[in-house]
């Protein structure tokens, strides 16, 4: 049932699929110990979360849901799932999670620079509670919607494999940029505009605390991570859905093909970044 002249291309780089399928195992067992450890933490504090713990639980759920399915795609590495519904909701899981991560720590950010730029401003406990747990709502609601709208661009009739589209039938132009600008430009301009001004802010501050050297440190490592892992992701895969690399279906691997498989590996490490980093964050930050 699952072999190569059935599922996969004769023309398949294997280098590239064995690749594929060793790199994301240990991203799929350094994360799902590292959120799960995470999401059992926050379980047993669930009558002491402050908005910041909300967000936190959020980015947990959606790395782990993303980290979760990651073997289907070790086991479409290594022998090909045919392509059916299943890759559908497959990568409509990666994606949507993935998604969820960005837009999740985008909202972690802006959260931080009002509780430090603006400390006396910011609203009661009960209120940034209440403002995080609908502001994560909203967020899924979107993207499901958005998930909904464009569901017909990754049905099997468009993939080349189960977890790639053919070439010569591109995603719509609105789809495109929903992801691109949604997804990520505006998500990344904010983070960078949130995390300078609160490094800015915390290296002009007169006493200069252990605390707020710890946050400056964690917030510079937070950005500098997002930015590393999500960027070449957006960038590749911007340039292989242009119309200036038109290929049919079952053309035999471009190098930008390459760059795009190898940069959607370094975007799902990101998982396991995250509860790193937000777990010395809750641990020595204090907003």
């Amino acid at each position: 049932m699952f072999n190569g002249t059935n599922n996969c291309n004769l023309s398949d780089r294997w280098d590239v699929k064995i690749f594929q399928g060793c790199a994301y195992c240990p991203v799929f067992f350094l994360g799902f110990v590292l959120n799960a450890t995470a999401l059992r933490a926050f379980v047993a504090k669930w009558g002491s979360w402050t908005d910041t713990h909300i967000y936190m639980f959020n980015l947990a759920i959606a790395n782990f849901t993303l980290i979760f399915f990651l073997p289907f795609r070790i086991f479409d590495s290594f022998f090909c799932l045919p392509k059916s519904q299943l890759c559908t909701v497959l990568i409509h899981v990666h994606y949507i999670n993935m998604y969820g991560s960005i837009l999740t720590t985008t909202a972690i950010s802006v959260q931080r620079y009002l509780a430090i730029i603006f400390p006396l401003q910011v609203s009661s406990w009960r209120r940034k509670k209440a403002t995080a747990s609908v502001v994560c709502l909203v967020m899924w609601t979107l993207l499901l919607t958005i998930s909904t709208v464009f569901n017909k661009e990754n049905q099997p009739d468009n993939l080349r494999t189960c977890y790639e589209r053919c070439k010569d039938k591109p995603l719509k132009r609105e789809f495109l940029l929903t992801m691109q600008l949604l997804g990520f430009a505006i998500p990344l301009l904010i983070i960078i505009f949130c995390s300078t001004w609160i490094i800015y802010t915390l290296s002009m501050a007169k006493d200069k605390s252990e605390e707020k050297r710890s946050t400056m440190g964690i917030v510079m490592a937070n950005m500098v991570v997002f930015i590393i892992c999500y960027t070449p992701f957006h960038i590749v895969f911007l340039v292989n859905n242009l119309p200036t690399f038109p290929t049919d279906c079952f053309s035999d691997y471009l190098p930008i093909h390459i760059y795009l498989l190898v940069s959607e590996w370094i975007a799902s490490t990101n998982c396991c970044f995250d509860s790193i980093g937000y777990y010395f964050l809750l641990r020595h930050c204090h907003f």
